[in-house]
Protein backbone atom coordinates (compact mmCIF):
# COMPACT_ATOMS: atom_id res chain seq x y z
CA UNK A 1 0.00 0.00 0.00
CA UNK A 2 2.70 2.60 0.74
CA UNK A 3 3.82 1.96 -2.78
CA UNK A 4 0.75 2.63 -4.60
CA UNK A 5 0.59 5.67 -2.08
CA UNK A 6 3.63 7.00 -3.58
CA UNK A 7 3.07 6.12 -6.65
CA UNK A 8 0.03 8.04 -6.65
CA UNK A 9 1.19 10.64 -4.99
CA UNK A 10 4.22 11.02 -8.10
CA UNK A 11 1.79 11.05 -10.29
CA UNK A 12 -0.71 13.43 -9.00
CA UNK A 13 1.87 16.14 -8.53
CA UNK A 14 3.31 15.50 -11.79
CA UNK A 15 0.00 15.93 -13.59
CA UNK A 16 0.21 19.42 -11.45
CA UNK A 17 3.28 20.09 -12.90
CA UNK A 18 2.51 19.57 -16.44
CA UNK A 19 -0.43 21.63 -16.11
CA UNK A 20 1.36 24.71 -14.83
CA UNK A 21 4.35 24.02 -16.98
CA UNK A 22 0.73 24.18 -19.86
CA UNK A 23 0.17 27.46 -18.36
CA UNK A 24 3.73 29.23 -19.06
CA UNK A 25 2.35 28.95 -23.04
CA UNK A 26 -0.74 30.79 -21.60
CA UNK A 27 2.08 33.67 -20.44
CA UNK A 28 3.43 33.79 -23.75
CA UNK A 29 0.87 33.79 -26.13
CA UNK A 30 -0.53 36.01 -23.32
CA UNK A 31 2.18 38.63 -24.24
CA UNK A 32 2.25 37.62 -27.93
CA UNK A 33 -1.51 39.23 -28.38
CA UNK A 34 -0.78 42.10 -26.25
CA UNK A 35 2.45 43.56 -27.87
CA UNK A 36 3.12 45.32 -31.36
CA UNK A 37 3.48 42.90 -34.42
CA UNK A 38 7.13 43.97 -34.64
CA UNK A 39 7.72 42.39 -30.52
CA UNK A 40 5.73 38.98 -31.20
CA UNK A 41 8.90 36.72 -31.53
CA UNK A 42 10.24 38.18 -29.01
CA UNK A 43 7.62 37.43 -26.41
CA UNK A 44 7.64 33.73 -27.62
CA UNK A 45 11.47 33.28 -27.12
CA UNK A 46 11.62 35.35 -23.88
CA UNK A 47 9.44 32.74 -22.38
CA UNK A 48 11.20 29.49 -23.17
CA UNK A 49 14.25 30.99 -22.48
CA UNK A 50 13.24 32.19 -18.83
CA UNK A 51 11.83 28.96 -18.32
CA UNK A 52 14.94 26.82 -19.12
CA UNK A 53 17.26 29.60 -17.06
CA UNK A 54 14.60 29.16 -14.22
CA UNK A 55 15.30 25.45 -14.19
CA UNK A 56 19.18 25.63 -13.70
CA UNK A 57 18.75 28.34 -11.13
CA UNK A 58 16.22 26.48 -9.40
CA UNK A 59 18.04 22.91 -9.55
CA UNK A 60 21.41 24.26 -8.25
CA UNK A 61 20.23 27.04 -5.89
CA UNK A 62 16.59 27.84 -5.25
CA UNK A 63 15.10 24.75 -4.46
CA UNK A 64 17.98 23.69 -2.18
CA UNK A 65 17.91 27.81 -0.45
CA UNK A 66 13.75 27.57 0.06
CA UNK A 67 13.22 23.70 1.29
CA UNK A 68 17.18 22.39 2.16
CA UNK A 69 16.87 19.98 -0.20
CA UNK A 70 20.30 18.89 -2.89
CA UNK A 71 20.43 16.73 -5.84
CA UNK A 72 24.05 15.49 -5.42
CA UNK A 73 23.44 12.35 -4.85
CA UNK A 74 23.19 9.11 -7.09
CA UNK A 75 20.01 8.40 -9.04
CA UNK A 76 18.98 5.53 -6.92
CA UNK A 77 19.00 7.92 -3.59
CA UNK A 78 16.82 10.14 -5.78
CA UNK A 79 14.19 7.86 -6.47
CA UNK A 80 13.10 7.47 -2.50
CA UNK A 81 9.34 7.29 -2.64
CA UNK A 82 9.34 6.65 -6.07
CA UNK A 83 10.88 9.85 -6.76
CA UNK A 84 8.61 12.13 -4.91
CA UNK A 85 10.69 14.82 -4.48
CA UNK A 86 11.86 14.78 -7.26
CA UNK A 87 8.04 15.75 -9.23
CA UNK A 88 7.92 18.11 -6.01
CA UNK A 89 10.65 19.69 -7.40
CA UNK A 90 9.14 19.82 -11.08
CA UNK A 91 5.64 20.75 -9.87
CA UNK A 92 7.21 23.90 -7.46
CA UNK A 93 9.72 25.00 -9.94
CA UNK A 94 6.60 25.86 -12.67
CA UNK A 95 5.95 28.31 -9.77
CA UNK A 96 9.17 29.69 -9.70
CA UNK A 97 9.54 30.41 -12.86
CA UNK A 98 6.34 32.50 -12.70
CA UNK A 99 7.88 34.90 -11.69
CA UNK A 100 9.96 36.13 -15.23
CA UNK A 101 6.80 35.12 -16.90
CA UNK A 102 4.79 37.87 -14.72
CA UNK A 103 7.73 40.37 -15.24
CA UNK A 104 8.06 39.79 -18.87
CA UNK A 105 4.84 41.19 -19.75
CA UNK A 106 5.74 44.11 -17.89
CA UNK A 107 8.95 44.93 -19.38
CA UNK A 108 7.84 44.23 -23.04
CA UNK A 109 9.15 45.86 -26.01
CA UNK A 110 11.83 47.87 -24.80
CA UNK A 111 13.97 45.17 -22.73
CA UNK A 112 17.48 43.82 -23.40
CA UNK A 113 17.20 39.84 -23.87
CA UNK A 114 20.58 39.07 -22.56
CA UNK A 115 20.25 40.92 -19.00
CA UNK A 116 16.73 40.17 -18.51
CA UNK A 117 17.97 36.13 -18.40
CA UNK A 118 20.94 37.63 -15.90
CA UNK A 119 17.60 38.80 -13.89
CA UNK A 120 15.84 35.71 -14.04
CA UNK A 121 18.62 33.22 -12.20
CA UNK A 122 18.80 35.54 -9.86
CA UNK A 123 15.66 36.16 -9.42
CA UNK A 124 14.51 32.32 -9.72
CA UNK A 125 18.05 31.41 -7.96
CA UNK A 126 17.24 33.79 -4.83
CA UNK A 127 15.20 36.52 -4.12
CA UNK A 128 11.80 34.18 -4.92
CA UNK A 129 13.05 31.10 -2.88
CA UNK A 130 14.12 33.63 0.36
CA UNK A 131 10.54 34.68 0.73
CA UNK A 132 9.34 31.32 -0.33
CA UNK A 133 10.91 29.51 2.48
CA UNK A 134 9.95 31.87 4.73
CA UNK A 135 6.11 31.16 3.54
CA UNK A 136 6.15 27.65 2.76
CA UNK A 137 9.34 26.46 4.48
CA UNK A 138 9.13 28.11 7.96
CA UNK A 139 12.51 29.95 7.73
CA UNK A 140 14.05 32.08 10.42
CA UNK A 141 10.96 31.52 12.30
CA UNK A 142 8.72 34.24 11.64
CA UNK A 143 5.35 31.57 11.14
CA UNK A 144 5.62 30.60 14.63
CA UNK A 145 6.36 33.92 15.79
CA UNK A 146 3.07 34.87 13.64
CA UNK A 147 1.18 32.17 15.41
CA UNK A 148 2.21 32.89 18.67
CA UNK A 149 1.20 36.23 18.97
CA UNK A 150 -1.62 36.70 16.42
CA UNK A 151 -3.06 32.98 16.27
CA UNK A 152 -2.22 31.65 13.04
CA UNK A 153 0.82 31.63 10.73
CA UNK A 154 0.47 33.53 7.49
CA UNK A 155 -1.52 31.35 4.80
CA UNK A 156 -0.62 31.19 1.50
CA UNK A 157 -2.23 27.74 0.11
CA UNK A 158 -0.82 28.49 -3.66
CA UNK A 159 1.08 31.93 -3.76
CA UNK A 160 -1.27 34.83 -4.10
CA UNK A 161 1.47 36.73 -2.37
CA UNK A 162 4.26 34.16 -2.66
CA UNK A 163 4.70 33.51 -6.55
CA UNK A 164 1.87 36.36 -8.17
CA UNK A 165 2.25 39.48 -5.47
CA UNK A 166 6.15 38.89 -5.50
CA UNK A 167 6.49 38.87 -9.47
CA UNK A 168 4.49 41.60 -9.54
CA UNK A 169 6.08 43.82 -7.39
CA UNK A 170 9.65 42.18 -9.13
CA UNK A 171 8.06 43.58 -12.10
CA UNK A 172 6.98 47.28 -10.82
CA UNK A 173 10.36 47.83 -9.97
CA UNK A 174 11.83 46.88 -13.24
CA UNK A 175 9.38 48.61 -15.34
CA UNK A 176 9.96 51.72 -13.33
CA UNK A 177 13.64 51.56 -14.13
CA UNK A 178 13.33 50.53 -17.96
CA UNK A 179 10.79 53.84 -18.25
CA UNK A 180 7.96 53.85 -20.88
CA UNK A 181 7.86 52.79 -24.31
CA UNK A 182 8.94 55.46 -26.52
CA UNK A 183 6.41 57.47 -27.85
CA UNK A 184 3.91 55.98 -25.10
CA UNK A 185 3.48 59.62 -23.49
CA UNK A 186 4.04 62.84 -24.90
CA UNK A 187 5.04 66.06 -23.85
CA UNK A 188 1.80 67.80 -23.85
CA UNK A 189 0.05 65.07 -21.29
CA UNK A 190 -1.88 62.85 -24.30
CA UNK A 191 -1.07 59.38 -23.67
CA UNK A 192 -0.34 57.24 -26.96
CA UNK A 193 -2.25 54.44 -27.74
CA UNK A 194 -0.94 50.60 -28.42
CA UNK A 195 -3.80 48.36 -28.85
CA UNK A 196 -3.22 44.56 -28.85
CA UNK A 197 -1.73 42.94 -31.98
CA UNK A 198 -4.05 40.08 -31.57
CA UNK A 199 -7.01 39.73 -29.57
CA UNK A 200 -7.39 35.40 -31.01
CA UNK A 201 -3.86 35.27 -29.33
CA UNK A 202 -4.71 37.10 -26.22
CA UNK A 203 -8.03 34.93 -25.75
CA UNK A 204 -5.49 31.79 -26.50
CA UNK A 205 -3.26 32.76 -23.59
CA UNK A 206 -6.02 33.70 -21.20
CA UNK A 207 -8.36 30.62 -22.06
CA UNK A 208 -4.28 28.20 -21.23
CA UNK A 209 -4.00 30.36 -18.08
CA UNK A 210 -7.60 29.20 -16.84
CA UNK A 211 -7.27 25.30 -17.68
CA UNK A 212 -4.01 25.66 -16.07
CA UNK A 213 -4.49 27.34 -13.01
CA UNK A 214 -6.76 24.46 -11.63
CA UNK A 215 -3.47 22.56 -11.71
CA UNK A 216 -2.07 25.48 -10.06
CA UNK A 217 -4.58 25.33 -7.45
CA UNK A 218 -5.50 21.76 -7.00
CA UNK A 219 -2.47 20.56 -6.93
CA UNK A 220 -0.72 22.64 -4.21
CA UNK A 221 -2.27 19.89 -2.30
CA UNK A 222 1.18 18.16 -3.44
CA UNK A 223 -0.47 14.61 -1.87
CA UNK A 224 -3.45 12.41 -3.18
CA UNK A 225 -4.76 12.59 0.81
CA UNK A 226 -5.24 16.14 0.46
CA UNK A 227 -6.36 17.13 -2.30
CA UNK A 228 -10.29 19.35 -1.77
CA UNK A 229 -12.70 19.98 -4.14
CA UNK A 230 -13.37 23.26 -2.18
CA UNK A 231 -9.97 23.93 -3.89
CA UNK A 232 -11.36 23.55 -7.62
CA UNK A 233 -14.66 24.89 -6.97
CA UNK A 234 -13.36 28.01 -4.87
CA UNK A 235 -11.29 28.43 -8.30
CA UNK A 236 -13.86 28.55 -10.35
CA UNK A 237 -16.36 30.95 -8.52
CA UNK A 238 -13.49 33.04 -8.12
CA UNK A 239 -12.61 33.46 -12.49
CA UNK A 240 -16.35 33.36 -13.18
CA UNK A 241 -16.42 36.79 -10.45
CA UNK A 242 -13.45 38.29 -12.24
CA UNK A 243 -14.69 38.08 -15.60
CA UNK A 244 -18.34 39.28 -14.93
CA UNK A 245 -16.83 42.51 -12.86
CA UNK A 246 -13.88 43.42 -15.50
CA UNK A 247 -16.46 43.11 -18.31
CA UNK A 248 -18.78 45.22 -16.27
CA UNK A 249 -16.04 47.84 -15.45
CA UNK A 250 -14.01 47.49 -18.78
CA UNK A 251 -17.09 48.03 -20.73
CA UNK A 252 -17.15 44.75 -22.88
CA UNK A 253 -13.45 45.51 -23.38
CA UNK A 254 -11.87 42.29 -24.62
CA UNK A 255 -8.50 43.07 -22.80
CA UNK A 256 -10.11 43.00 -19.79
CA UNK A 257 -12.57 40.50 -20.33
CA UNK A 258 -10.10 37.82 -20.51
CA UNK A 259 -7.74 39.60 -17.93
CA UNK A 260 -10.84 39.50 -15.48
CA UNK A 261 -10.39 35.94 -14.50
CA UNK A 262 -6.38 36.18 -14.25
CA UNK A 263 -7.35 39.07 -11.36
CA UNK A 264 -9.65 36.04 -9.26
CA UNK A 265 -7.52 33.07 -9.42
CA UNK A 266 -4.59 35.29 -8.63
CA UNK A 267 -6.58 36.46 -5.56
CA UNK A 268 -8.07 33.05 -4.72
CA UNK A 269 -4.82 31.22 -4.90
CA UNK A 270 -4.33 32.05 -0.81
CA UNK A 271 -7.37 31.14 0.65
CA UNK A 272 -8.94 28.92 -2.09
CA UNK A 273 -8.28 25.92 0.76
CA UNK A 274 -10.16 28.19 3.60
CA UNK A 275 -12.87 30.39 1.95
CA UNK A 276 -16.55 29.01 1.33
CA UNK A 277 -17.66 29.76 -2.58
CA UNK A 278 -19.66 32.79 -2.26
CA UNK A 279 -16.55 34.19 -0.39
CA UNK A 280 -14.14 33.12 -3.35
CA UNK A 281 -17.24 34.79 -5.71
CA UNK A 282 -16.38 38.33 -3.74
CA UNK A 283 -12.81 37.78 -3.66
CA UNK A 284 -12.92 37.59 -7.44
CA UNK A 285 -15.41 40.54 -8.31
CA UNK A 286 -13.05 42.60 -6.44
CA UNK A 287 -10.08 41.88 -7.73
CA UNK A 288 -11.38 41.82 -11.63
CA UNK A 289 -12.81 45.74 -10.58
CA UNK A 290 -9.05 46.34 -9.11
CA UNK A 291 -7.64 45.08 -11.92
CA UNK A 292 -9.55 47.61 -14.62
CA UNK A 293 -8.97 50.07 -12.33
CA UNK A 294 -6.07 50.21 -11.17
CA UNK A 295 -4.76 49.49 -14.64
CA UNK A 296 -6.74 52.43 -16.35
CA UNK A 297 -5.23 54.40 -13.15
CA UNK A 298 -1.51 53.37 -13.59
CA UNK A 299 -1.03 53.58 -17.32
CA UNK A 300 -3.14 57.25 -17.74
CA UNK A 301 -2.41 59.07 -14.72
CA UNK A 302 0.61 57.68 -12.61
CA UNK A 303 1.92 57.02 -16.65
CA UNK A 304 3.26 53.94 -15.77
CA UNK A 305 3.87 52.37 -19.11
CA UNK A 306 3.05 48.22 -18.09
CA UNK A 307 2.63 47.00 -21.05
CA UNK A 308 0.40 44.21 -19.63
CA UNK A 309 -0.58 45.63 -16.52
CA UNK A 310 1.04 42.79 -14.57
CA UNK A 311 1.66 45.21 -11.29
CA UNK A 312 -2.03 45.75 -11.20
CA UNK A 313 -3.05 41.93 -12.17
CA UNK A 314 -0.55 39.95 -10.22
CA UNK A 315 1.09 42.40 -7.91
CA UNK A 316 -2.33 44.02 -6.33
CA UNK A 317 -4.29 41.06 -6.69
CA UNK A 318 -1.56 39.27 -5.26
CA UNK A 319 -1.96 41.42 -2.06
CA UNK A 320 -5.84 41.41 -2.37
CA UNK A 321 -5.19 37.34 -2.21
CA UNK A 322 -3.13 37.70 1.03
CA UNK A 323 -5.55 39.86 2.48
CA UNK A 324 -8.90 37.74 1.34
CA UNK A 325 -7.62 35.11 2.87
CA UNK A 326 -7.66 36.40 6.43
CA UNK A 327 -11.61 37.82 5.80
CA UNK A 328 -12.98 35.00 4.02
CA UNK A 329 -11.14 32.46 4.96
CA UNK A 330 -12.97 33.10 8.85
CA UNK A 331 -15.29 30.73 10.90
CA UNK A 332 -17.66 34.17 10.85
CA UNK A 333 -18.06 34.69 6.85
CA UNK A 334 -17.98 30.74 6.61
CA UNK A 335 -14.81 29.79 6.09
CA UNK A 336 -12.46 26.80 7.19
CA UNK A 337 -10.68 29.08 10.09
CA UNK A 338 -7.33 28.79 11.09
CA UNK A 339 -6.73 32.30 9.89
CA UNK A 340 -5.34 35.26 11.45
CA UNK A 341 -6.58 38.69 9.55
CA UNK A 342 -2.78 40.92 10.86
CA UNK A 343 -0.66 37.44 10.07
CA UNK A 344 -2.36 37.64 6.56
CA UNK A 345 -1.63 41.29 6.64
CA UNK A 346 2.35 40.85 7.93
CA UNK A 347 2.80 38.49 5.89
CA UNK A 348 1.39 39.78 2.73
CA UNK A 349 3.60 43.04 3.67
CA UNK A 350 6.75 40.93 4.04
CA UNK A 351 6.38 39.74 0.46
CA UNK A 352 5.86 43.04 -1.31
CA UNK A 353 9.05 44.44 0.65
CA UNK A 354 11.19 41.49 -0.27
CA UNK A 355 9.58 41.22 -3.91
CA UNK A 356 10.17 44.93 -4.41
CA UNK A 357 13.66 45.63 -2.93
CA UNK A 358 14.95 42.93 -4.64
CA UNK A 359 13.63 43.72 -8.30
CA UNK A 360 15.47 47.49 -7.08
CA UNK A 361 18.70 45.30 -6.91
CA UNK A 362 18.71 43.39 -9.01
CA UNK A 363 17.67 45.15 -12.32
CA UNK A 364 19.46 47.99 -10.76
CA UNK A 365 22.78 46.69 -10.75
CA UNK A 366 21.99 45.58 -14.12
CA UNK A 367 21.08 48.77 -15.03
CA UNK A 368 24.30 50.33 -13.91
CA UNK A 369 26.64 47.40 -15.13
CA UNK A 370 25.49 46.82 -18.67
CA UNK A 371 21.93 48.42 -19.14
CA UNK A 372 18.51 46.72 -19.82
CA UNK A 373 17.08 48.83 -22.66
CA UNK A 374 17.20 48.39 -26.13
CA UNK A 375 18.82 51.69 -27.76
CA UNK A 376 16.26 53.82 -29.38
CA UNK A 377 16.20 52.46 -33.19
CA UNK A 378 16.59 48.93 -31.76
CA UNK A 379 13.13 49.51 -30.08
CA UNK A 380 12.08 51.66 -33.48
CA UNK A 381 12.72 48.56 -35.30
CA UNK A 382 10.99 46.33 -32.98
CA UNK A 383 12.68 43.44 -30.93
CA UNK A 384 12.10 40.35 -33.52
CA UNK A 385 14.36 42.21 -36.15
CA UNK A 386 16.87 43.75 -33.54
CA UNK A 387 17.12 40.53 -31.57
CA UNK A 388 16.28 37.78 -33.54
CA UNK A 389 16.48 38.80 -36.66
CA UNK A 390 13.05 37.64 -38.12
CA UNK A 391 9.28 38.73 -37.68
CA UNK A 392 6.32 37.02 -37.03
CA UNK A 393 5.30 36.95 -40.59
CA UNK A 394 8.91 37.01 -42.54
CA UNK A 395 6.40 35.49 -45.65
CA UNK A 396 4.51 38.95 -45.98
CA UNK A 397 7.52 40.95 -46.10
CA UNK A 398 8.88 38.83 -48.77
CA UNK A 399 6.42 39.04 -51.03
CA UNK A 400 6.07 43.15 -50.64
Amino acid sequence: MDVLKNGTDVFFILMGAVMVLAMHAGFAFLELGTVRQKNQVNALVKILSDFSASTIAYFFIGYTLAYGVSFYHGAAALMDHSGHELVRFFFLLTFAAAIPAIVSGGIAERAKFTPQLAATFVLVGFVYPFFEGIAWNDHFGIQDWLTRHFGAPFHDFAGSVVVHAVGGWIALAAVLLLGPRRGRYRKDGMVAAHPPSSIPFLALGAWILIVGWFGFNVMSAQTIDKISGLVAVNSLMALVGGTLAALVAGRNDPGFVHNGPLAGLVAICAGSDVMHPIGALVTGVIAGLLFVWMFTFTQNRLKIDDVLGVWPLHGLCGVWGGIAAGIFGSTALGGMGGVSLISQLLGTLLGVVIAFAGGLAVYGALKAWVGIRLDAEAEFNGADLSLHRISATPEGETSK
